[in-house]
């Protein structure tokens, strides 16, 4: 184990676990994450997952933080306002963890952009609140093998999965196609709690260390839909499709600890 003393003081709180192990340690620091979105997901997810010692990180965001965004956006605070939020974020996850390496991507994901920003990551966390995002992520992360976590959060309903591809089902796998406009409200329209979206992006955190790490099981095949208001939680299974346009001819890899 070639952790520092700094680094054994720092995570000590998670190398005394059983499951967790000195190289699950060395392999987060090792490891390269992008955050899609550093908004009500992206804060929570970011911040665990700099926190916990992933030792680059990239956050992308286009948008400017507003003060409607501070209920559910912890990264931002309000001397931030009119700023950028990939900046924003960028600033605070530094302070938290000098160990780590924070780059803000102040840029929109998009078709063109898309297969460059998730390319050598070794794990893509999506905290973007648009259905075309969500596939344009899932679509890059397939084609680049990138393996990633996908999540959504309204009002006080909420889903996590996670996606190794080649091997578990992608995201257009378990939604072949996206709800017809208009369909679906928007946060602006039916709201959102923000502790709601910090659970859900706190597990979004901790899918993508299991990732990482190969320590624990993670959402693989399988949707986490989660109900705030009563607490009830559903696994509802999914698997790959034969004629998926993303993921039917990417070739399984190797998962991390195997």
């Amino acid at each position: 184990m070639t952790l520092s003393e700094a680094e054994l003081e720092r995570y000590s709180r998670q190398l005394v676990l059983p499951e967790w192990s000195g190289g699950a340690q060395e392999r987060l620091r090792d490891a390269s994450a992008i955050v899609v979105g550093a908004g009500a997901l992206g804060s929570p997810a970011a911040t665990y997952l700099v926190a916990a010692g992933v030792g680059r990180v990239g956050v992308v965001d286009s948008d400017a933080v507003e003060l409607s965004n501070l209920h559910r956006q912890p990264l931002h605070f309000t001397p931030d306002i009119g700023g950028g939020k990939a900046e924003s974020a960028a600033a605070k996850l530094s302070l938290l963890n000098t160990e780590a390496t924070v780059e803000p991507y102040p840029v929109r994901l998009e078709e063109m952009n898309a297969a460059a920003i998730v390319a050598g990551a070794d794990v893509v966390v999506d905290c973007s609140d648009s259905f075309s995002t969500r596939y344009l992520v899932n679509d890059a992360c397939c084609g680049e093998r990138v393996p990633l976590v996908e999540a959504g959060v309204l009002a006080f309903s909420g889903l996590v999965m996670s996606i190794r591809p080649g091997e578990s089902a992608c995201y257009r796998c378990a939604f072949p196609t996206p709800p017809p406009e208009g369909s679906v409200p928007s946060c602006r329209e039916a709201g959102v709690l923000g502790a709601m979206a910090g659970i859900v992006g706190s597990i979004q955190a901790l899918e993508a260390l299991k990732l990482l790490t190969g320590v624990g099981e993670p959402l693989l095949d399988r949707i986490l839909q989660l109900e705030g208001a009563s607490m009830d939680q559903l696994i509802v299974t999914t698997r790959r499709r034969d004629n998926c346009p993303a993921c039917a001819q990417v070739p399984a890899t190797a998962a991390v600890g195997a």
